[in-house]
């Protein structure tokens, strides 16, 4: 069998019932051996892989819907959709599944599998359709009780759709609605707003797009104006004539695309507000209508899109002087519904839509639109904006470096946003936020590009830090001219810009300045964030920025700070603390002896922690390595050395053990092995003499060793001292050359009958 190949894009439907976009590939039908029968098989445009394989289930429901969509569900929460670009390729591949089903192609939608009992089935099978009751008014009850009656059979269900769509009967049944409106007839109106609810539950495309024609949604609207439930009807279609007006902020020409403007709006309203909220059950009997609102938006956004003279249009107004505010304004809120639709564009098809918009001067019109004093119409604006720098920051990373090649910095439309983040007068702050999170997704070096041409890192953060920080950091510098710095709401969110700071760029603005501002917010708890931003740049341990810390003294904020609060509990005394206890731990010796020679008088009685006293125990711990070079460099020496000890000393002293009766042993006496009792100094000192003659640095390893493992340290360590601490630990380091020297002194103790060498030396006598 030939395939026919058609262009599709494969949608699913997720757990909030919207339709996911997984890629644009071309669709045929062939016969799968794995899959033991016919099967529809996507492969994707780009690179030739698999997006769908799914066989054609004799009894599987397809449906057909608006000439260019199939869809289907594989699983009792797993729905399918194809979109076809051409009504042909639809029509090909729905008589394909027809075939496969044994149906008729003219149908829309394929028969069901049903669990209903034999019975049941056997009853629906024997007859051949649903007979409706005469459209008329005195029936209108009997018509309402069948609709109510058949929602629960999947098949009824479908009988019920076939004989509504052939019938023509909801177009006599909103006639009838018209009657009984004028009639005051509420008994009737209440009958058809059960009847038209049912109907929707149907869920049935074919009778939505007769539902949703120009000439009948009022109406159907008006029949769900009548809920039995409440009181007094509700007045929606009055809200969409008078209330909500079309307005053509620029002519469109289409007369399709108005209508299909009007008929999302009005079909998004019933779904929003006029359908009572479906419970669990009839969630999924909804599914059509979301799906007839989703693709709607995708045509709308592609027809305006390929509107060139539109777009065109639209833009010259946005930037045009001599448009009026109002004009303006309605510009706007047209763009951002414009951008909120393309929301529901597959990536790549998303990508050419903001592309387009870029190539219009979406961008050079936000510049001009920013500058406005109308706050709701730099509210969208943000909004625009925001669109813009979440899907395609590089985009207008590489627009606002152009843009500084030819305006001056305080027009450029990054240093718009930074000042209408810092002058934001919403006391909650919103707006504010939003431009910051803007600022960091821009700074933010994760998601910057790099390539073999350029890296547009060190591109971007170059441009920023030239042409935008002077703006960004002018606020804080303002603030230590001020015996009390103003309510500056950024410095809490200031720290986020720090991680892509470099030394040079640091350079240029005064980084001093800018640490000792924020540190003053700290002595007025108005600030915490100055703390956290401080603490940031200590983490980085980085002398470069230690330095700039001790020359200006910028701890003398933070112990006052942290003095004033007292012994009070709260958020800067644990942070103050935390940012103390980590100079100690890590061990950043310039800043520790800063913090003691500086503050130590302050610092000094507090006792409820640790951390000052460990600083203090580091200060002079520093102190006495600077005094003593040789010993802190023997110390670092031995760092990385393992030490054991002399296996044939372990035997000696464990035959010791099990000679030793208990019985010698006097009450209250230790054990302790022979090696480990002290000799005295004078019947040491001689074999240790000649020993340290010949391994000098043996011994010094020694002795290091015994320190470090210790955690002993003392500037005057003597022999004395290290002969105690040697005891009975022997052989630590093990050298491939001991052999041979141990040999030479066997020989040595035999002629000169000396004693022997500490690593050859037998215990000593109880």
């Amino acid at each position: 069998m030939t395939d026919t190949r058609r262009r599709v894009k494969v949608y699913t439907l997720n757990e909030d019932r919207q339709w996911d976009d997984r890629g644009t590939g071309h669709v045929s039908s062939a016969y799968v051996e794995r899959l033991k029968g016919m099967s529809l098989l996507v492969r994707a445009e780009s690179d030739g892989s698999l997006l769908l394989e799914s066989k054609i289930n004799p009894n599987t429901a397809y449906q057909k819907q608006q000439d260019t969509l199939i869809v289907w569900s594989e699983a009792e929460n797993y729905d399918l959709a194809l979109s076809f670009q051409e009504k042909a390729g639809c029509d090909e591949i729905w008589e394909k599944i027809c075939q496969v089903q044994g149906k008729d192609p003219s149908v829309d939608i394929t028969q069901e599998l049903i669990d209903e009992s034999e019975e049941e089935r056997f009853d629906d099978m024997s007859s051949p359709g649903l007979e409706l009751p005469p459209c008329e008014l005195s029936r209108l009850e009997e018509v309402a009780e069948l609709v109510a009656s058949s929602l629960p059979s999947p098949l009824r269900r479908e009988k019920l759709a076939l004989a509504l769509e052939n019938e023509g009967y909801i177009r006599k049944l909103l006639e009838l609605f018209r009657v009984c409106e004028d009639l005051e007839n509420r008994e009737g109106l209440h009958h058809l707003y059960d009847i038209i609810k049912g109907i929707f539950l149907l869920n049935r495309t074919a009778l939505f797009e007769v539902m949703f024609s120009e000439e009948c949604i009022m109406d159907v609207i008006g029949c769900l104006e009548f809920d039995p439930s409440l009181p007094q009807p509700r007045r929606h279609r009055e809200f969409l004539t008078t209330t909500a007006r079309f307005k053509e902020v620029i002519p469109i020409s289409d007369p399709e695309l108005r209508q299909k403007i009007h008929q999302t709006y009005r079909v998004q309203y019933i779904q929003d507000m006029v359908l009572p909220t479906p419970s669990v059950f009839e969630e999924n009997m909804l599914s059509t209508l979301h799906s007839f609102i989703f693709f709607n938006k995708v045509e709308i956004v592609g027809m305006l899109q390929d509107d060139e003279k539109f777009l065109t249009e639209l833009f010259a107004q946005l930037t045009d002087e001599a448009t009026d505010d109002d004009k303006r304004h309605e510009l706007v809120n047209f763009l951002k519904e414009f951008c909120a639709f393309s929301q529901t564009l597959q990536p790549q098809n998303r990508d050419a839509f903001f592309k387009t918009l870029s190539n219009m001067g979406i961008l050079p019109a936000l510049e001009v639109i920013l500058g406005m004093d109308d706050v709701q119409v730099r509210g969208a604006a943000t909004d625009i904006f925001s669109y813009l720098v979440e899907y395609n920051p590089s985009m207008v990373r590489e627009f606002v470096m152009q843009e500084s090649q030819q305006n001056d910095d305080d027009i450029l439309l990054i240093n718009l946003i930074i000042e209408h983040m810092i002058c934001d007068t919403d006391p909650e702050l919103g707006g504010a936020v939003q431009l910051m999170g803007l600022l960091r997704t821009l700074v933010d070096p994760e998601n910057m590009l790099a390539t073999a041409n350029k890296t547009e890192k060190t591109e971007f953060l170059s441009f920023f830090y030239k042409h935008c920080m002077h703006v960004l950091s002018a606020p804080l510098l303002a603030n230590t001219t001020e015996e009390k710095p103003k309510d500056f709401f950024f410095l809490k969110h200031f720290d986020v810009f720090m991680h892509s700071c470099s030394t040079t760029l640091l350079t240029d603005i005064n980084y001093s300045l800018a640490v000792k501002s924020l540190c003053t917010f700290l002595t007025h708890f108005t600030c915490p964030g100055a703390l956290r931003f401080m603490r940031k740049i200590i983490g980085l341990k980085d002398e470069f920025y230690n330095r700039y810390i001790m020359r200006n003294f910028l701890f003398e904020p933070v112990v006052k700070a942290f003095l004033n609060n007292g012994s009070r509990y709260n958020l800067i005394n644990s942070a103050i603390i935390e940012m103390f206890e980590y100079v100690r731990v890590e061990d950043v010796k310039s800043l520790t002896a800063h913090i003691i020679e500086n503050y130590w008088k302050g610092l000094e009685d507090v006792d409820y922690v640790q951390t000052f006293k460990g600083l203090k125990l580091r200060y002079e711990q520093q102190r006495e390595r600077q005094d003593n070079p040789k010993l802190d460099s023997m110390r670092s020496i031995l760092r990385n050395h393992r030490f054991r000890r002399d296996a044939r000393t372990l035997e000696d002293e464990e035959e010791m053990w099990f000679n030793t009766d208990e019985e010698d042993l006097e009450d209250g006496e230790a054990v302790v092995p022979p090696s480990d009792k002290m000799k005295s100094d004078e019947d040491l000192m001689d074999p240790i003499s000649k020993f340290m003659e010949r391994k000098k640095c043996t011994l010094l390893l020694h002795a290091g060793g015994i320190m470090l493992m210790t955690n002993y340290y003392d500037p005057l360590f003597d022999c004395k001292m290290l002969l105690t601490l040697l005891g009975g630990l022997v052989g630590l380091v093990d050298y491939p050359d001991d052999d041979d020297e141990e040999d030479e002194d066997e020989e040595d103790a035999d002629s000169k009958e000396e004693s022997p060498p500490l690593s050859k030396k037998s215990k000593l006598s109880s």
